[in-house]
């Protein structure tokens, strides 16, 4: 059973998580608009991905007899000036994300929430991989800088992304 604090906490997280897709579901849009389709494929799976991790967290708090609350979402950012704004955005996004997974983890180890501090054990670790690929392809845009070649092998290779088996069997995969 989750106590008060740590229910809340799940929902905000809920919430977190949700907004982040809403955000890369932005960023597909605008990758779309700018005729980069590989980047636009790639931020599409990263929405789902993200929505798999709020329905994650969704579910544990049933399963711990807690009550799930949704939230409201602010309007997401639509607009950067280039791609690679738009991936420092992303990063930072993620960056954010892993904080609030700490917290979690901390507060959990505060309450000896032995239980919920396993479950986001999970996310630990997949925060360490996503902000690796957003740094990763992050600087791997600042390489090609102007150069169209060299957007449009990147598009090309984000555009063969797959999504991750959590996200894979979801609505919209």
């Amino acid at each position: 059973m989750l106590t008060g604090e740590m229910e809340r906490a799940l929902n905000e997280q809920v919430n977190a998580e949700l907004q982040s897709a809403y955000q890369y579901l932005a960023q597909s849009a605008y990758f779309e608009s700018i005729d980069l389709k590989g980047f636009a494929h790639w931020m599409r799976i990263q929405y789902q991905e993200e929505r798999a991790h709020a329905l994650k967290i969704y579910q544990f708090i049933i399963d711990r007899e807690g009550r799930v609350k949704l939230l409201p979402l602010a309007e997401p950012v639509g607009e950067w000036e280039s791609p690679t704004r738009a991936f420092e955005a992303a990063l930072e996004s993620e960056r954010d994300n892993s904080r609030r997974i700490h917290h979690l983890c901390d507060l959990a180890m505060g309450e000896k929430d032995h239980a919920t501090l396993a479950f986001m054990q999970w996310f630990v670790n997949e925060q360490v991989e996503e902000e690796a690929v957003a740094y990763d392809l992050l600087q791997r845009l600042k390489l090609v800088a102007d150069s169209n070649a060299g957007l449009f092998m990147l598009d090309q290779e984000l555009s063969q992304r797959t999504p991750a088996p959590e996200a894979a069997d979801m609505p919209g995969a």
